[in-house]
């Protein structure tokens, strides 16, 4: 199923570090360096009569706590048509760095908090899956407490009807030097931005 995107249209990424990749925060408009800006401008590129706008709200470090917290202003005040959250990675990763660990019931309890506030705006949803390049044995560890953090949002993407963008399978697949795509298992280089936005693009299409 794909997320369709109306004639001037506002896309809204949001997230964590992955979808913030430096963006300016002191201009509402910069969509950093990472997967957000190439799919903005690769669809508005291919369908640069559409006039659609897209935003980017993610922040380094967030997990979907820290999400549900600031979705009032940073999503719904925005009134997207669109909306695209990719956020989970540091739900695992601070257990293992900082013994400060996030259960999948309650993942899934901030997770469907702010799809049901979303939901109700009328906008297209489209999840994107967190995921992990595993570098060494330690991180292949970490994929007992993700694996059931990106089994919530394909059920949640169920469940809301949303668009799933399913990167973690994407990354899996790929068989090449995992350091093609990531430096440190988590963060992509250039080279996993673009995997993501290739996939994302794959599932947003303009409507007619």
């Amino acid at each position: 199923m794909t997320a369709e995107v109306p004639r001037g249209g506002r896309v809204l990424f949001i997230g964590d570090s992955i979808t913030d990749a430096g963006r300016d925060r002191s201009c509402g408009a910069d969509l950093g360096t990472g997967y957000a800006m190439m799919a903005g401008a690769w669809f508005t590129a291919r369908h640069p009569g559409h006039r659609a706008t897209f935003l980017n709200r993610g922040v380094s470090g967030d997990r979907v706590r820290d999400l549900r917290a600031r979705w009032e202003q940073d999503c719904l005040a925005l009134a997207p048509q669109v909306v695209s959250v990719l956020i989970g990675i540091n739900d695992t990763w601070q257990r293992y760095t900082r013994d400060d660990p996030t259960n999948a019931a309650d993942f899934a309890r901030d997770y469907r908090h702010i799809l049901e506030g979303t939901h109700r705006l009328g906008a297209r949803l489209v999840l994107v899956e967190p995921f992990l390049v595993p570098l060494d044995d330690e991180q292949r560890g970490w994929r007992a407490d993700l694996d059931p953090k990106v089994e919530v949002v394909r059920k949640l993407a169920a469940e809301f009807d949303a668009t799933l963008v399913a990167v973690d399978d994407l990354f899996q697949a790929a068989e090449v030097d995992d350091r093609v795509w990531t430096r440190d298992g988590v963060h992509p280089t250039p080279f996993g931005h673009a995997l993501i936005a290739q996939a994302w693009l794959r599932a947003a299409t303009p409507a007619a």
